[in-house]
Order: C-alpha cells, then sequence, then structure tokens
C-alpha cells in the first residue's frame, strides 16, 4: 500500500464536490506527516504525466479530484 492510497480512498467515498481539510485532517487520513515541502503550492500541484515523481499527486487525480494549496495549512480538493 502506498502512503497516499488512503487519501485517495478518502476522496473516492465523498464523491464530487469541493472538499477542504486541513494538514492534520490529511495527515490522519494518512496516518503520517506531510513532508515539509507540503507547505509549497508545487508539491500540490496537479501532475497528469504518468511517470511524474509527484506520487501524492496520484491519490487525488485517481479519486477525480484537483488540488489546491490554501492559506493556514489548508487544501481545497475540487472534482474534474
Amino acid at each position: 500500500m502506498a502512503k497516499y492510497d488512503a487519501l485517495e480512498r478518502h476522496l473516492q467515498r465523498r464523491g464530487s464536490g469541493e472538499i477542504e481539510l486541513a494538514f492534520e485532517e490529511i495527515e490522519r487520513i494518512i496516518g503520517s506527516k506531510l513532508p515539509a515541502s507540503a507547505s509549497r503550492p508545487q508539491w500540490w500541484g496537479n501532475e497528469t504525466d504518468p511517470d511524474t515523481t509527484h506520487v501524492q499527486s496520484r491519490s487525488w487525480r485517481n479519486a477525480g479530484y484537483e488540488a489546491f494549496l490554501l492559506p493556514h495549512r489548508r487544501v481545497l480538493f475540487r472534482s474534474v
């Protein structure tokens, strides 16, 4: 099981629309801390290249979402 699989499952269960989560909620979902680089917008890039090294983006892309870093360590997931 990959580190961000639990996030993918969580988003899939929520269906479509928008979901806003705090870093702490995401960490609870994945069972570990997000890396320090998660505070940068680039980390939340919506990579579509199947060969990307940004494995985290696969979790929300596979669930049908795009991610957007918000202020105060929050992330908006919007269905596509």
